[in-house]
């Protein structure tokens, strides 16, 4: 079922208030004369008018700021009101109250596993507003409860979608790439709550870590990894430097190298390059062949 919300017909309280006093006026002189003469009908039309006055001002009902009322007459949507202040309606509905304030939402830290079945643990805080009030009222049981049980549901999936980190540009994972992941996270969330009239603002991590029991072993294994990435960037950057100075003297004609002197200065250079600690200079007093 999806339920439409609508705009409820009300009547502003102070035409209903002035009625309300009409009555009550009516009431007292009704019974006032009656009571001396102990007639019974001015007294049973009085008693019919504060009856009247008591029946009427059930309609009247208050709007809070960033609250709605919905308006049900015996299990019919009427509509919804959402102005705030003092009006009056039909005293047979029920009013219901239903808060339009924005929310915050933190989940409960979960363990799932990710793309490469890791076991890691991650916790998400979400900001979210209803927007529907027709829909988070009637198309669901409870929208609060809703809300809670399709975040974690959310969380989930969106976890396992992913690796906890990659050191491949092109693949997107939890820890380094957290816009995208909560951007998808958002979009999931908005797709699973648009049923119940409920807005997701923002979506945000609140905590990702590898599973406790293998914590110790992921970090050496990132740490392994970092380390593999970073020589084989500084053997890239060395490679480059090193065909680029050829090309330049080569170009320049300072020194014409046979291809062993070349390879000799490209294997100097190479060490040079990528050693962990300073290269110590020698100076070659003889020749070049020598």
């Amino acid at each position: 079922m999806n339920t439409m919300e609508r705009a409820a017909r009300i009547v502003p309280a102070l035409p209903m208030l002035a009625v309300e006093l009409l009555i009550l006026v009516a009431a007292l002189a009704s019974l006032g004369a009656g009571v001396p003469d102990e007639e019974a009908v001015p007294a049973a039309i009085g008693s019919l008018l504060i009856a009247l006055g008591v029946f009427l001002g059930v309609g009247f009902f208050v709007v809070q700021p960033n609250h709605a009322r919905v308006l049900v007459f015996f299990g019919r949507y009427v509509g919804t009101v959402r102005n705030n202040g003092l009006f009056w309606t039909n005293p047979l509905y029920s009013k219901r109250d239903i808060s339009l304030r924005i929310r915050n939402l933190d989940s409960e830290i979960l363990k799932v596993n990710d793309a490469a079945g890791n076991p890691v643990e991650i916790a998400a805080v979400i900001t979210w507003q209803v927007v529907e009030t027709a829909k988070a009222m009637f198309d669901v049981e409870d929208y609060e409860q809703f809300v809670t049980i399709q975040n974690e549901t959310a969380v989930r999936h969106v976890a396992s979608e992913f690796p906890y980190d990659s050191y491949d540009a092109d693949t997107v994972s939890l820890s380094g790439d957290a816009d995208a992941v909560m951007t998808t996270l958002q979009h999931e969330l908005q797709e699973r709550l648009e049923v119940a009239g409920v807005a997701v603002l923002d979506t945000r991590l609140r905590r990702l870590a590898y599973a406790p029991e293998i914590a110790g072993e992921m970090l050496r294994r990132q740490q392994a990894r970092a380390v593999v990435a970073a020589r084989q960037l500084i053997v890239e950057g060395a490679v480059g430097m090193v065909d680029h100075a050829l090309q330049m003297l080569s170009e320049s004609q300072i020194v014409d190298l046979d291809e062993e002197r070349k390879a000799a200065m490209v294997s100097n250079l190479l060490v040079v390059l990528c050693s962990e600690r300073g290269a110590q200079p020698v100076v070659n007093s003889g020749s070049l062949y020598s």
